[in-house]
């Protein structure tokens, strides 16, 4: 885990150097956008900062969770809003709206938030990191992770995947074209497959610790503990897809606008990938464990679309 851990670091300063200092991409900002740029970064730094500290008084390291779905509607509107609402970042501010607005209430649902801001469900997995890394127990350690990956590198993968909008922003003068038009449907509807998977996936436990609780018969998926029908049959993790598909959807907004393929604004989409990729890794180590039934499923069913690991 700490050799992923690393990896990931290395990935993002290697990425962001290629981009902000490499000859590779052309990151060339008008006045305004490079002032409105370095805004935009100190606002990444005080939601990196606040995360960290809530986290290290409270003890619940799950900070960047709750703004995970908030961050991004931040940057894009923050871009917009000084472009002058740029038709084509409006529409890019609406649909990250609606996605924060649908990831932000199942996040509530399952108890993410609480009155006491600093409160909240916590993921997991950290408790089970520690389990298994001991030397995550030793308080400097953790924090210096707590820094590092929770916060700078989760908060900077956030703030970079919302950046086609500052290169659409580059492309102002190109019209709205059928493209834009395309490009809106393709993101609405993964959008909308997260939610089915979500919502099959949160029915499918309220249920079963219903049935638990109240000592009732496990039969099929409910006894297995984990859920294998309706999109859950087609990948093991349809929401974690979805959520990768929205966002590289995202960066295509940065092609139409500025006609350039392979632009500097990729960055956040290829990081974001490759965190899901060995977030779901390390998650399905888990549940290897946790459920007898669970490599027999991971035999038939593709993690994401057409890869088995």
């Amino acid at each position: 885990m700490i050799k992923k851990v690393a990896v990931l670091l290395l990935s993002l300063i290697f990425l962001v150097s290629i981009i902000f200092y490499g000859n590779i991409f052309e990151f060339k900002l008008n006045e305004i956008q490079s002032s409105v740029f370095k805004k935009s970064l100190i606002i990444y730094g005080i939601l990196t900062t606040m995360c960290f500290l809530v986290g290290e008084i409270s003890k619940n390291y799950s900070q960047v969770d709750k703004i995970w779905s908030i961050a991004p509607i931040i940057y894009v509107w923050f871009f917009t809003y000084n472009s002058g609402f740029n038709s084509r970042m409006v529409i890019m501010s609406i649909l990250v709206t609606v996605w924060g607005i649908r990831l932000t209430y199942n996040f509530a649902r399952k108890s993410g938030y609480s009155i006491y801001f600093w409160r909240g469900e916590e993921d997991y997995r950290w408790k089970i990191l520690k389990e298994r890394v001991p030397v995550f127990n030793i308080k400097l350690i953790w924090s210096l992770f707590n820094l590092l990956f929770i916060c700078t590198y989760q908060m900077g993968l956030i703030f970079l995947f919302s950046l086609p909008i500052l290169a659409a922003w580059q492309g102002q003068n190109t019209p709205i074209g059928i493209s834009d038009v395309l490009i809106s449907i393709a993101m609405l509807v993964f959008i909308i497959t997260e939610s089915i998977a979500d919502n099959q996936q949160y029915n499918f436990q309220t249920t079963k610790y219903s049935l638990i609780n109240n000592k009732k018969t496990l039969t099929g998926d409910f006894k297995k503990g984990f859920l294998t029908k309706g999109l859950w049959s087609i990948s093991r993790h349809p929401n974690f897809i979805s959520e990768q598909l929205i966002w590289v959807t995202f960066y295509l907004f940065s092609i139409s606008s500025t006609g350039i393929y392979f632009n500097w604004s990729i960055i956040g989409c290829v990081l974001l990938i490759i965190l899901f990729y060995n977030s779901s890794n390390y998650t399905e180590s888990i549940s290897e464990k946790k459920y007898p039934d669970y490599k027999n499923y991971q035999e038939n069913v593709p993690m994401f679309l057409g890869f088995k690991k």
